[in-house]
């Protein structure tokens, strides 16, 4: 006998055996108990979530030979025929490849004549957006008014192709994307009833890999079996896969708490000798970060107690702000990957930026708490120059409430932007930062957390020290604090002074007597955001 694969073997035959779409089997359950029966019904869905499936049970419980019901024998002759695709009354038609309007009217001159065998003849039109706009215009009054006999099942991936007043004739369920955890569970029933042995680990990377559909993860579990020889074992299906498994994930995880980059690109090395993917390390690593962060600010959201304790020591490692800056360095870095030079580079580009922007950690401070994040000291302008200190100032930045330092008093830190003649991300960064101290060797400034973005880029923080080189000739060092701002900067002195200009100017209009006729004469009004100051 030959091998029947797993996605037909143990396709549902029954409501009560589908897995998942409870949303779906309730609203057809309540119908076909009730006898409510629409005439076309809808099913929206990506490939392989069970719209297909779901059309065949419906069939069958319109044609069970015990009569209409929501659980059909799945023993008489009509529930055999259909599950074996030989019941005359079932036409199921691929809308992919019977596109033509003259196709559809063929099938809808054969829909007026009586069923053979069942109790009503079913028509599943699969991939229905497929079909021309004259095949739909040929279909349209048969879908509104069909015979009494005749019931219409459509199927499609892309609902938005199809046209309203088809949509408006039909009963419409969305069918969503299994979760994890559901394929997890019916892949493991499935290998517990074949005799496979397996690892659970294996099965969610499965699950992970399927994307939601229950066809393609039985598809991957078809093709596990074969590349393990008889067992579905975690690191077989990572292989065969081509992720990146937990270990390397952690292994990163641990050196980025270390700070040890040298570990960091180890693992990168070690990834790269295997052939593992760095987009789907760089997937992986923003989903561990989401995950961490979840532990941090709603525990009760990670059901798994496993997963918890795994989690738990990186939760407490990592700052909560630090976290979402390495979560969007993840995302990004994935997304820059094919603008670098190749994706070994991005993805070890990706890993030093962690521990670039990752806060230092004085002693005494727990882990994760953010302190500064400075620029690497510049080399000296001349060789007879004494270098910069190599140590960065330990800025303080304590816990909420902050005991911010004062700005300093003695330096007008608008008036020396002013003076380097700064333009772009640079002004932009300055703007947005206080003087908190300046000396013979480092300048201090703070930038508020709501700006912390402006330091994902080194080269705005590298060109604003060597310009403040120039200006105070000589050698100092730019450390950049993040935390509660202690005064105004340039950039909200800025702002306040053009909201003064801005309101100045509308006091002055509303006081023209020119303008005050015409908002009295027309009853108009001033639209405030159109007038500019001179």
């Amino acid at each position: 006998m030959s091998y029947q694969v797993l996605a037909r073997k143990w396709r549902p035959r029954s409501f009560a055996t589908l897995v998942g779409q409870e949303h779906v089997v309730r609203a057809l359950t309540h119908a076909l108990e009730q006898q409510r029966l629409h005439h076309a019904y809808l099913f929206t869905g990506t490939r392989g979530v069970g719209k297909t499936t779901i059309a065949r049970i419906l069939a069958k419980a319109l044609n069970c030979e015990t009569g209409i019901t929501a659980a059909p024998c799945g023993m008489c002759s009509s529930c055999t025929e259909i599950d074996t695709g030989r019941f005359v009354d079932l036409i199921e038609v691929d809308a992919a490849t019977n596109t033509r309007v003259d196709e559809m009217r063929q099938l809808l001159e054969n829909a007026t004549y009586a069923p053979t065998r069942g109790r009503y003849k079913v028509y599943v039109i699969d991939e229905v957006h497929m079909l021309s706009n004259s095949a739909f215009n040929a279909m349209l009054k048969t879908l509104e008014e069909p015979p009494e006999h005749i019931k219409f099942i459509l199927a499609t991936t892309d609902p938005q192709k199809i046209p309203v007043t088809v949509l408006s004739r039909c009963l419409q369920f969305n069918l969503k994307q299994m979760p994890q955890q559901h394929i997890v569970e019916h892949l493991a029933r499935i290998l517990e009833a074949e005799a496979v042995p397996f690892e659970p680990g294996a099965l969610r990377h499965l699950a992970k890999a399927a994307a939601g559909s229950m066809r393609d993860a039985l598809s991957l579990l078809d093709q596990a079996i074969a590349h393990g020889a008889g067992r579905v074992e975690e690191a077989a299906v990572r292989d065969m896969l081509g992720t990146v498994g937990e270990d390397h994930l952690y292994r990163i995880l641990d050196a980025l708490a270390a700070r040890d980059a040298r570990g960091m690109l180890a693992v990168a090395d070690a990834m790269d000798a295997r052939s593992l993917s760095f987009d789907s390390a760089l997937q992986e690593l923003a989903t561990l970060f989401h995950r961490i962060a979840l532990l941090q600010f709603a525990p009760e959201a990670i059901a798994d107690p496993g997963e918890r304790a795994r989690l738990a020591p990186y939760a407490q490692a990592f700052d909560a702000e630090f976290l979402q800056l390495c979560y969007q360095i993840a995302v990004h870095g994935r997304n820059d990957l094919a603008l670098a030079p190749d994706e070994y580079a991005g993805f070890t580009m990706s890993l030093l930026r962690l521990v670039a922007f990752q806060p230092e950690t004085p002693g005494g401070l727990p882990p994760g708490k953010p302190v500064a994040t400075a620029a690497p000291a510049a080399p000296p302008s001349r060789p007879d120059e004494p270098p910069p200190a190599a140590a960065p100032r330990p800025a303080a930045a304590p816990e909420p409430p902050p005991a911010a330092r004062a700005p300093a008093a003695s330096d007008d830190w608008q008036g020396i932007i002013r003076a380097l003649g700064l333009g772009g991300m640079v002004r932009e960064l300055a703007q947005h930062c206080e003087l908190v101290e300046r000396n013979t060797t480092s300048v201090i400034l703070r930038l508020s957390n709501a700006h912390r973005h402006l330091l994902m880029n080194r080269t705005p923080q590298d060109r604003l020290q060597a310009e403040l080189q120039k200006h105070f000739g000589q050698p100092l060092r730019l450390v950049i604090e993040t935390g509660e701002l202690a005064g105004e900067t340039p950039a909200q002195r800025l702002q306040a002074q053009q909201r003064e200009r801005h309101e100045k100017a509308i006091a002055a209009l509303e006081q023209d007597t020119f303008v005050r006729d015409l908002i009295e004469t027309f009853d108009a009004t001033i639209n405030e955001a159109s007038i500019k100051p001179l």
